[in-house]
């Protein structure tokens, strides 16, 4: 079979499981031709032809079909098979055309799999049994031998029914029902550890993992959670030897402590790999290694390994399993930096030496004492406590799904935040020739997706596609987590040390003046007004949500112009920013960068350019996180448009951009929105104030829904004022309590 398959050029490897129906197929239905996407080999897997190639080392090809193309002409046969049977059977076989495999997928879906239904559940048992027999599986009444018991989650917050209970203490899967709709929906079977809904029940423990748990869940766990791995020098917590003094083990320049990941959507995987050699006191070297699924502690194979004094053995050890976890030898890549993607194998994340912020800031234990102690202004303490401390920044990481206790994401070193803004724009240039949908467009999504959960892993993969996804989660995903690394090599790790004022100590590394504005000053005043007549409220579901302004500091800075050198430059303009929190220590600290690259799509439309809005409403959109976390700041600036400024009503394409920012030009989108011009004025200097109440413009249908203004100097643009806002609920119903 092997030499028919190989005479036919098909894939003749893998076991005689797997030889004989990929010969019988060909046999019968004709030799397959190689998968249209990768040039792969097909097989019949599942009811349905999957290609068993790459599409590149960073992607397994998804390509799948029901009517694969086949090769004409007759089946080839070695001549030395002696067998008599074979060219006699074939001898028959010409003249006629190979049949047409009838695949009837959704009839199959369920094969060879037999399934309890559990408890009450959202239809009748009589409609899941029809829907599972209809699609080729069995119902079983008994949980006895069966492949998975189907619960609603309301049943297992009840206690669940006898079923339910009986497969917990076999170890027998229980899913929700929804595992059975998606399934027949998507025509394929889903994995059941997707749908689980008892695990974290079982008395041994094996939690859901991570990603599976409502967002909510999540947040609160990784909220609370201790950071495990803060940085290359720190020793893993799970390994609980720093409770014994260990150290993280470094030899001839090179730190021992490496982590790796690697996503893998195409076979729903998503794992990290830790490995550490960890000194103790009394030179006892020990090996630490864990690897296994994000976000799902019970599933990870962990071991930590005593080498005593053997510390060449110690090495060689973790050298070999780099190699064998990676596919790249160790020295290079720690000396160099020398890394070769060769085989769908883990990445090594460059981690930075010093700490994550979400372990080195304050936490909020720590923050009331710190602030008790700081000599600086209240109203300043009370910025800088927020700046410094670890809840903003763990809250963005949350909100990205990137706040993983074992990855320390706010401390990768600018090699690797430089490996993914190259990673950005490759994905940005090759997204322009790939076709809208398809199978070749669903593998290069799937491979970009891959790519970017490996560089910077999530507990939520998912396939992106489009320039907005690309937007808002690689580009403006990539700039938060650049932030916060600066946030991380500024704060280090000052918490932690016997400083009497830690805040008055980030105050002067910061380098920067920042200064409460008075209530009672004209400037206040005007900032209050243009806040007022720009801003309309910020909609979540049905709610509503309006601003007040809760204070507003001064700012002053070496990392951008000064006022005064702003003052004498043409055409300023007073205007809003909108930043995280999380982002803003980084733009006091180095003064705002310009967007990471072009994508037409609001936001990042004008390429290369720090964009700013007239409305106060365009700011709040970025400043405003969450219902939970009614606070944020909206930032003010003097932006110099230059002696010229381009007007544009549409979406500039990616050459259109360049130009501008090549000519350093002051660009005006218009959007479909705009402040009413009767009512601007001028501040200080010849600053120009665009406050007016919001009206429509003539640009009824261009992307922009306010007027944003792109700068493409830094040097034309200076923070003047950072406003602390405040979102509060405005169509909340008020019930009285009876008497």
């Amino acid at each position: 079979m092997r030499k028919i398959l190989q005479a036919n050029e098909q894939d003749a490897s893998g076991s005689e499981d797997a030889v004989v129906p990929q010969c019988e197929d060909m046999m019968f239905y004709g030799p397959l031709e190689k998968c249209p996407v990768c040039g792969g080999q097909l097989e019949f897997k599942g009811w349905k032809y999957k290609c068993t190639g790459n599409y590149s080392e960073w992607a397994r090809c998804t390509f799948s079909t029901n009517d694969p193309s086949r090769k004409s002409g007759p089946i080839k046969v070695p001549d030395d098979i002696k067998d008599d049977f074979i060219p006699k059977w074939l001898k028959q076989q010409e003249g006629k055309e190979f049949p047409k495999r009838d695949v009837d997928e959704e009839a199959h879906i369920f094969s060879g799999m037999m399934i309890a239904l559990s408890g009450r559940m959202s239809r009748s048992h009589a409609y899941f049994k029809e829907q599972v027999m209809k699609h080729g599986g069995k119902v079983n009444n008994s949980v006895l031998g069966v492949t998975c018991v189907v619960a609603s989650p309301s049943e297992r917050d009840k206690g669940g029914s006898g079923g339910f209970a009986e497969a917990l203490e076999r170890g027998t899967p229980v899913v929700s029902e929804n595992w059975i709709m998606d399934s027949i929906e998507k025509k394929e079977v889903q994995p059941l550890a997707a749908y689980d809904i008892a695990s974290d029940v079982v008395p041994e423990g094996r939690g859901l993992p991570l990603g599976q748990l409502d967002p909510n869940e999540e947040a609160i766990e990784t909220l609370a959670s201790e950071v495990k791995l803060p940085g290359k020098r720190a020793v893993h917590k799970d390994s609980k030897l720093e409770k014994d003094g260990g150290y993280i083990f470094e030899k001839d320049g090179i730190i021992y402590n490496c982590a790796s990941a690697q996503c893998d959507l195409g076979c729903d995987l998503n794992q990290l790999c830790i490995m550490q050699l960890v000194m103790v006191p009394e030179n006892r070297l020990h090996l630490f290694y864990k690897k296994g699924p994000i976000g799902h502690d019970q599933m990870a194979e962990e071991r930590v390994e005593d080498f005593g004094s053997r510390v060449n053995d110690a090495v060689k050890e973790f050298v070999r399993l780099f190699e064998e976890v990676t596919g790249n030898e160790f020295e290079p890549w720690e000396r160099e930096k020398k890394f070769e993607k060769k085989s769908m194998k883990m990445y090594p994340l460059d981690m930075d030496v010093g700490v994550d912020v979400r372990h080195g800031g304050a936490a909020l234990r720590q923050l009331g004492t710190a602030a008790l102690h700081c000599k600086l202004d209240p109203s300043v303490s009370f910025l800088v406590k927020q700046l410094c401390g670890q809840e903003i920044y763990r809250y963005a990481l949350m909100e990205m799904a990137q706040d993983l206790p074992d990855v320390p994401i706010g401390m990768l070193t600018d090699l690797h935040l430089k490996r993914g803004e190259e990673v950005l724009l490759k994905m940005r240039q090759d997204a322009e020739s790939i076709p809208e949908s398809g199978p070749e467009a669903d593998a290069f999504w799937t491979e970009i997706s891959n790519k970017w959960f490996t560089l910077f892993p999530t507990t939520r993969p998912y396939i992106m596609r489009g320039f907005e996804q690309i937007a808002d989660n690689v580009a403006s995903g990539l700039e938060t987590v650049r932030d916060i690394n600066d946030a991380s090599h500024l704060i280090g790790d000052v918490f932690g040390s016997t400083l009497d004022d830690p805040l008055s100590e980030c105050y002067k590394k910061l380098g920067c003046s920042i200064n409460p504005v008075p209530e009672d000053s004209e400037d206040y005043k005007m900032i209050l007004r243009y806040l007022e007549k720009t801003y309309e409220p910020v909609k979540v579901d049905d709610v509503v949500y309006g601003a007040s302004v809760e204070r507003i500091y001064a700012v002053e800075s070496s990392a951008f112009p000064s006022y005064e050198k702003i003052k004498n430059l043409p055409n300023k303009v007073l205007l809003w920013c909108g930043t995280r929190s999380s982002n803003l220590l980084r733009h006091l600290h180095k003064g705002f960068l310009p967007a990471i690259c072009h994508l037409p799509v609001p936001g990042y439309m004008f390429g290369k350019a720090i964009v700013c809005s007239d409305a106060a409403a365009e700011a709040a959109r970025y400043g405003f996180t969450a219902v939970d976390r009614p606070e944020g700041y909206l930032v003010l600036a003097v932006a110099s448009l230059g002696n010229e400024i381009t007007e544009v009503t549409g979406t500039p394409g990616a050459e259109d951009a360049q130009g501008f920012e090549e000519k350093k030009m002051g660009v005006k989108g218009v959007g479909r929105k705009m402040t009413d011009e009767s009512e601007h004025f001028t501040w200080r200097d010849g600053v120009k104030v665009p406050c007016g109440k919001l009206v429509p413009s003539r640009n009824k249908n261009g992307p922009l829904e306010y007027n944003e203004y792109a700068v493409y100097d830094p040097k034309q643009v200076s923070i003047c004022f950072l406003v602390g806002v405040k979102y509060e609920e405005q169509n909340m119903e008020v019930v009285r309590d009876e008497e």
